[in-house]
């Protein structure tokens, strides 16, 4: 039955990688497929933001407290997964001493016996950390760990394709407006170069030493001087 749960969420999640989604309702969404697919009580997911600070962005309810709290405090199983790149199993929490002095007593407080924490990354490259709990202490069996990875594994890869259309189009964006930009200065120096009846290099010359004086962006006076706002006479 779990090798089913998690081929569709696999498979689900794989069509994520493929079409536009947001990255906190697919990661809330998949807080809720590690519940049903490893069996467990609750689980939370940390990601880095713009600034590469690490952030709590999704969990299942009983779990949103403990997620924020190792933010917070810069402790517990899904902070440590992520700085060190690799799983973290805790199978008892009553018998941790001295590791998480926040975070044990609250988790154990809340009803958590057992924590597990898988890290999100790609090669070198860490985005943040998938954290499991568990009501009752004891070892999560290797077909719940495996089925953990694979699924952190699938999310990696899809925000990390997200993160990188995004930044593919704000760099066309930005290309875009360079190309519109010339296109202008181009054809303002056209003009200045017929109004005034020198070369195109003396119009352009003449056009940036008029906006650097008047405090006056290059592509903004282009675009004036070719719809004759500004001619340049005076």
């Amino acid at each position: 039955m779990r090798e089913g749960r998690l081929a569709r969420a696999s498979e689900e999640f794989s069509d994520s990688l493929v079409s536009d989604h947001d990255v906190v309702e697919f990661l809330a969404r998949l807080c809720q497929r590690f519940v049903k697919v490893m069996e467990i009580s609750a689980a939370g997911a940390l990601l880095t933001d713009r600034q590469g600070r690490l952030q709590a962005v999704a969990s299942t309810e009983t779990a949103a407290a403990l997620q924020t709290l190792q933010v917070q405090r810069w402790q517990g199983p899904c902070v440590d997964a992520y700085r060190s790149g690799r799983r973290v199993a805790m199978p008892d929490l009553r018998r941790l001493r001295g590791r998480w002095p926040v975070f044990t007593p609250h988790a154990l407080e809340a009803g958590v016996a057992a924590v597990y924490a898988f890290p999100m990354r790609l090669r070198t490259n860490r985005i943040g950390a998938l954290n499991v709990f568990q009501a009752t202490p004891g070892e999560l069996d290797e077909a719940a760990v495996q089925a953990g990875q694979a699924l952190t594994d699938v999310a990696t890869i899809a925000i990390l394709q997200s993160r990188a259309a995004q930044e593919t189009t704000q760099l066309v964006g930005q290309l875009e407006h360079a190309l519109k930009s010339r296109v202008v200065v181009e054809q303002a120096k056209g003009v200045l170069a017929e109004r005034l009846g020198v070369d195109p290099d003396e119009a352009f010359t003449l056009l940036r030493r008029y906006g650097r004086v008047r405090g006056l962006h290059l592509t903004g006076l282009a675009r004036q001087v070719v719809d004759g706002s500004i001619t340049l006479d005076g």
